[in-house]
């Protein structure tokens, strides 16, 4: 296994083990580790393994990190696919209002008491993840012009799209007060879901959005030269866009639907990996996708410890701590 990928692989077991580990009752990672492989084959637990630490770790702590990685995946993969396609380090999962549609359909699903109705605690995921394809569809469809879509009309389109939704969603949320507090939670990465269920539902639809993603390594590469000469180099540029536009929403969709807004994760890491590992995209999605999973289970375990009880929204943590890491990055890779 090459070098960065085992890097990769092992950075992201230890964030995996410190998430499940450490939290108000301390599970000791080795008694952990033997708890898990006994589970695994069938075997009986380990003497000092209570029923305390088996409540806490298969009901809560275990769905909330598998949960929390999946959405770190999903963010770093469709933010260094969309760096890829707009050929610009600064583009990200949210450019062409994902995260502006999702925010609508979630605030709106508040606002109308949809998440104390019989739909239950999948009323606000269902409305961010719908609002927030058709968000991306009609930005699509704004920008689509003489058969092809430019990058700058559909950044354009996007961006006013985005200005749009938001305005709707602040108006929403001065109207139904009595959720303002769980609205601004959510838009700020607090609205991370418990349990097993919303893992089973994010699961799919992250997994075909970046193994779409992974296969489209290649045609990224050739979409560095330009849209003209990756046409002359044989690659259907348009039919390649659409893919790639869709995988990478469909992910970002499903993760902010069940984990909320979170800002940063998919700007910051694609363009670390890409000044460690380089530009090939066939390497960089990959390595991206395992870097987003262990940089948003680290703040995640931040979030959780470092005003305990009190737990923190995770996109609070990511943005104060990738937008002075960012201006870092800028200033010493121009030099």
């Amino acid at each position: 296994m090459q070098r960065p990928f085992l890097l990769n692989f092992i950075l992201l077991a230890a964030a995996l083990v410190l998430s499940v580990a450490v939290g108000a009752v301390f599970v000791p990672p080795d008694l952990l580790a033997r708890a898990l492989l006994a589970r695994g084959m069938g075997f009986a637990a380990p003497v000092e393994w209570t029923k305390t630490f088996e409540a806490i770790v298969f009901k809560i702590r275990l769905p909330h990190t598998a949960l929390i990685a999946l959405s770190g995946m999903a963010l770093a993969g469709s933010g260094a696919a969309y760096q890829g396609l707009f050929r610009n380090p600064l583009a990200d999962p949210y450019l062409i209002g994902v995260a502006s549609g999702a925010s609508l359909g979630a605030v709106m699903a508040m606002s109308l008491g949809w998440s104390a109705s019989s739909l239950g605690m999948f009323a606000i995921p269902a409305a961010a993840f719908i609002a927030s394809l058709l968000t991306v569809a009609i930005v699509y469809t704004l920008a689509y012009s003489g058969r092809s879509t430019p990058n700058t009309t559909l950044i354009l389109a996007g961006v006013a799209v985005s200005s749009f939704t938001t305005a709707l969603t602040s108006f929403l949320m001065l109207r139904s007060q009595g959720e303002l507090h769980r609205a601004i939670a959510w838009l700020m990465g607090g609205g991370v879901l418990s349990g097993w269920p919303p893992v089973w539902s994010v699961l799919p639809y992250v997994v075909i959005g970046l193994g779409a993603l992974f296969s489209m390594g290649h045609a990224l590469n050739v979409l560095q030269f330009g849209e003209e000469q990756a046409q002359q180099l044989g690659l259907a540029v348009g039919r390649s866009r659409i893919i790639i536009i869709l995988a990478a929403s469909l992910a970002t969709a499903a993760a902010i639907a069940f984990s909320g807004v979170i800002g940063f994760i998919g700007l910051i890491v694609p363009h670390v990996a890409r000044i460690l590992w380089g530009s090939d995209y066939r390497r960089l999605i990959p390595l991206s996708t395992l870097g987003g999973a262990t940089v948003l289970l680290l703040a995640d375990l931040f979030a959780r410890t470092v005003m305990a009880p009190q737990e923190l929204p995770v996109g609070m943590i990511t943005a104060l701590a990738g937008a002075p890491f960012f201006l870092w990055v800028l200033k010493t890779t121009d030099r």
